[in-house]
C-alpha cells in the first residue's frame, strides 16, 4: 500500500491521478475529508481506503507491515496565517510524527517542503544541506517548513529512503478549493473571464519594474511526474528543490494567460497590500542541478505550455485531473 497525506488537496489529488494512470490503485488517502470542495478532487479516482488525518498514526501502527511508501503532502499552507501555534501543530509536530513512524517501521518517505523557506532570496535558492539552516523565511508558514527541514537534517535515525521537496510556485487543476491561496494563473484566468483584464501588483522595490517581479512557476503535472520517478527509482536521500529552474515575470505570466484565452492584453497595476508588502518575494528561481544530477527527468512544461494546457483542458470548464 502507498500512503498519500493531503490526498484530497491540490498536489495530493494530482498525485493520486498519476498513480491511477500508472495502474496503481492500492492507495491509502489521508486528509481531513469534511470539506466538500476538496472531495471533488477525488471524484473518478481509485484507491483502497480513506483515513482521517487525526486517525492516521493509529492506523499506521496497525498496518505498517503492508505500507510500502509514504508521501506526506498534507500541510497548512496559508501564507497569510499568523497563528504560529497552528503551524507548529500541523506542519512541524505532525510531520515529525510521520517521520518517526517511518523510521520505526522502515518505510520510505517523501515529504513536501516549500520555496517559502528561502524568504527574500538573500541567501540564494540552493538546496545544499550545508546552507539550509541559514535560510530566513518571511512568514510563519515558511518558517514552519524551515523548522522541519532543519530538524530532519539533525536526525541520526532516518527512513530507508527519504526526500524533502522544496516546491516552488505550483499551479494547475484541482486547486479550485484553495480560494485566495490558489495560484496566480487561476486568479488571472478568473479576472480575464470577468473583466477582460488582469491586475498586477505594482513594484515597491527599486530594482524591479512594475510586473517584473519573478517567480519559478511549475505545472502540477511536472511535480507529480518527479514524485512518480522518485517512487520508482529513488535518488540519494536528501532535500531537493522542485521548480523549473527558470524565473518568469508576472508580465510574462499575464501574457500567457491572455494568449491562452484569446483576449487582447490589458493590464493595470495596483499597490501591493500593506499587509503583505514587507514580506513580499520579488524573485524566486530554483537551483535545479542537484535534482537533475540525481535522476533523469523528462522535460518540464514551459510556462506557456503549462498555462495553455491548464486553461484549455481544465480551468475553463472547471475540470479536474
Amino acid at each position: 500500500m502507498i500512503v498519500v497525506t493531503g490526498a484530497a488537496g491540490f498536489i495530493g489529488s494530482a498525485l493520486v491521478r498519476k498513480f491511477n494512470d500508472k495502474g496503481v490503485e492500492n492507495l491509502i488517502l489521508v486528509d481531513e475529508f469534511s470539506t466538500p470542495a476538496k472531495n471533488k478532487n477525488l471524484a473518478n479516482k481509485v484507491y483502497g481506503s480513506k483515513v482521517a488525518r487525526d486517525e492516521f498514526f493509529d492506523w499506521l501502527r496497525i498496518n505498517h507491515q503492508n505500507v510500502d511508501f509514504v508521501f506526506h503532502l498534507g500541510a497548512r499552507t496559508d501564507t497569510a496565517e499568523t497563528d504560529t501555534g497552528l503551524f507548529q501543530r500541523m506542519n512541524v509536530n505532525y510531520s515529525k510524527k510521520v517521520w518517526e513512524l517511518c523510521v520505526q517501521h522502515q518505510i520510505p518517505l517523501i515529504y513536501a517542503s516549500s520555496a517559502a523557506t528561502y524568504g527574500s532570496g538573500q541567501n540564494g535558492f540552493d538546496d545544499n544541506h550545508e546552507t539550509i539552516d541559514a535560510l530566513q523565511p518571511l512568514n510563519p508558514y515558511g518558517q514552519s517548513k524551515q523548522d522541519f527541514d532543519v530538524w530532519v537534517l539533525q536526525q541520526q535515525e532516518k527512513p530507508p529512503f527519504w526526500a524533502g521537496i522544496k516546491l516552488f510556485n505550483v499551479y494547475g487543476p484541482n486547486e479550485y478549493h484553495k480560494g485566495f491561496m490558489a495560484s496566480t494563473v487561476y486568479h488571472f484566468f478568473q479576472q480575464v473571464r470577468k473583466t477582460g483584464k488582469i491586475s498586477l501588483f505594482r513594484s515597491h522595490h527599486p530594482l524591479f519594474a512594475n510586473g517584473e517581479q519573478c517567480r519559478d512557476f511549475i505545472y502540477v503535472k511536472d511535480v507529480v511526474e518527479v514524485l512518480w520517478h522518485m517512487y520508482e527509482q529513488p535518488p540519494r536521500s536528501g532535500i531537493y528543490n522542485l521548480g523549473t529552474g527558470c524565473a518568469r515575470s508576472f508580465n510574462e505570466l499575464a501574457a500567457a494567460v491572455f494568449d491562452a484565452t484569446g483576449v487582447p492584453p490589458e493590464i493595470d497595476f495596483i499597490d501591493t497590500p500593506e499587509s503583505i508588502r514587507a514580506n513580499y518575494q520579488y524573485y524566486t528561481k530554483a537551483k535545479m542541478e542537484k535534482l537533475h544530477n540525481s535522476m533523469t527527468l523528462p522535460p518540464f512544461h514551459s510556462l506557456e505550455e503549462g498555462v495553455s494546457d491548464y486553461i484549455h483542458r481544465y480551468v475553463s470548464g472547471g475540470q479536474y485531473c
